[in-house]
């Protein structure tokens, strides 16, 4: 059965998004899907710090569509054009066309036809063609990307999470995107970070990443250990 939502742009509407998101970290399955990318589309921005599940949520799907879309959008704001006024030749007996009514049916529409990911058009495919031959003699060509959910775990409960997140972050490296992030319970006191990252799979390896970065100095002065919770290819 479909999944549906409604007035996003609302508390009300982000409050069920928040719900529905807790536990999970994708609107459908365990990989980003179409359906995240209509709902993201009608959230009008990051949810805030009231609606935990679906900020982490939106965080991640930005970071996806950051990797995918990497050049610099300048914003672009749609709207509707309102129907041109009657002529005063036309004749008074001929019926008014409902434009009205047609130009809300189309806008109804648009939610429905939103594919980030469709088809590209010619023009694009050769765009990127040409791109991608003009990186061959000095980059290695990407290969697929993955999304990772990594758990950061302190010394004990006197560590700073603050600075561990920034050890964290300050790691950086091509091919490697940090997302969304939150801390989460685990006893006594004690909370762990919960980190998204996106990889290029030719150019990070998580395992290295974990052993030769962020669980030795100077990161492991925060860090005590790290763990994959989740890892789901792009």
């Amino acid at each position: 059965m479909a999944i549906s939502f409604t007035d996003l742009h609302t508390e009300a509407g982000l409050k069920s998004l928040d719900e529905f998101l807790s536990g999970k970290t994708y609107i459908s399955g365990d990989q980003i899907t179409k359906d995240d990318i209509r709902v993201y589309a009608a959230v009008t921005g990051k949810p805030g710090a009231g609606f935990p599940n679906a900020g982490r949520w939106y965080e991640t799907v930005s970071s996806a569509l950051s990797a995918r879309f990497p050049g610099e959008a300048a914003g672009v704001k749609i709207g509707s054009q309102a129907a041109p006024p009657a002529s005063s030749d036309v004749s008074a007996t001929e019926p008014k066309k409902e434009a009205p009514a047609a130009a809300a049916e189309v806008e109804d529409d648009d939610d429905d036809d939103l594919d980030l990911f469709g088809d590209e058009t010619e023009d694009e495919k050769k765009a990127a063609a040409d791109r991608e031959a003009s990186k061959a003699s000095t980059k290695k060509k990407e290969s697929g990307k993955s999304s990772v959910l990594l758990d950061v775990k302190p010394w004990d409960d006197e560590t700073d999470m603050v600075n561990l997140e920034k050890s964290v972050r300050s790691v950086q490296m091509e091919g490697l995107l940090w997302g969304a992030s939150k801390l989460v319970p685990v006893g006594y006191g004690i909370k762990k970070l919960q980190i998204m990252l996106t990889i290029v799979d030719d150019l990070v390896s998580v395992d290295s990443l974990i052993e030769e970065h962020l669980t030795v100095e100077p990161c492991n002065e925060f860090i005590q250990s790290c763990d994959i919770v989740a890892f789901n290819k792009i």
